[in-house]
């Protein structure tokens, strides 16, 4: 089974403090996963992350997703992709002390966009990485675009542009949120599932996000997950929250420990 896990960047860096991560939570996360593969030697990943209070500051600063033009806006560019790539190293370093054999690509090495959507991308080193049981990881960062000159593509971004190369049985989005709630902000309603049948009426429920986030928040992830599974019905994308210990461990194993979002 292959599963795309993203780990929010509001679960493992401090959003409302710049270029703050969470050591605890990013080794005790990596710790699940490695327990997933221990106990089930078959299970495929590729793990990606959150850019949180890393990426998402200076992208804001530099207006970075709407496009890049000028001499000021590629030293932009740059920045967003330099503190992106220092969260990347941390949870490297993480992985690598927990005994997971993960490799990162960035995607603005392998993903060429245009107009803000995926125009071109090379998947085969990914697939090669998984062939040899190797955990590829990518993350929230800056692509190349023909028409803005540059952009950003959150993780999400990322997992639509690969899935029509490396189709996963399973997305996770492991986060903050226990799932998607029908009454946001109040939060007293988490969904357990929600189904095409019924995302119109719950999408115009669902609020954004806390903290700094230029790639749209809740709303936008529950949006492209149900994009997803409309053009693959095989897939199942999984929200819900990473703070509980266990519970990735419990999502890779294939429970659904928040909200599921199905084709039916």
């Amino acid at each position: 089974m292959l599963q795309f896990v993203k780990l929010g960047g509001s679960l493992i860096t401090d959003k409302l403090r710049p270029r703050t991560s969470k050591p605890e939570v990013i080794a005790r996360l990596m710790d699940e996963i490695r327990r997933a593969r221990d106990s089930q030697p078959e299970i495929q990943i590729i793990l990606g992350h959150g850019s949180g209070s890393f990426g998402h500051v200076p992208a804001k600063r530099h207006g970075t997703r709407a496009g890049v033009r000028s001499a000021e806006d590629w030293l932009g560019f740059v920045d967003v992709w330099r503190q992106a790539r220092d969260l990347n190293n941390i949870i490297l370093k993480a992985a690598q002390k927990a005994n997971l054999p993960v490799i990162a690509f960035p995607p603005s090495a392998f993903i060429q966009a245009k107009g803000g959507k995926t125009h071109h991308l090379n998947a085969e080193p990914l697939k090669s990485a998984l062939a040899a049981g190797l955990i590829p990881m990518v993350n929230g960062d800056v692509v190349f675009d023909h028409n803005l000159g540059g952009t950003v593509f959150s993780t999400e971004d990322v997992f639509q542009a690969l899935v029509g190369d490396i189709l996963p049985d399973r997305i996770l989005l492991c986060g903050l949120e226990e799932g998607v709630y029908s009454d946001y902000p109040r939060c007293t309603h988490l969904l357990p599932q929600i189904d095409l049948a019924h995302a119109d009426e719950i999408l115009a429920s669902i609020g954004g996000s806390s903290g700094i986030d230029v790639t749209g928040g809740m709303i936008e992830k529950v949006r492209l997950m149900l994009t997803l599974v409309e053009q693959f019905p095989r897939i199942q994308a999984l929200i819900f929250t990473g703070l509980h210990s266990e519970n990735l461990l419990r999502a890779l194993h294939g429970e659904n420990p928040g909200t599921l979002i199905c084709n039916h």
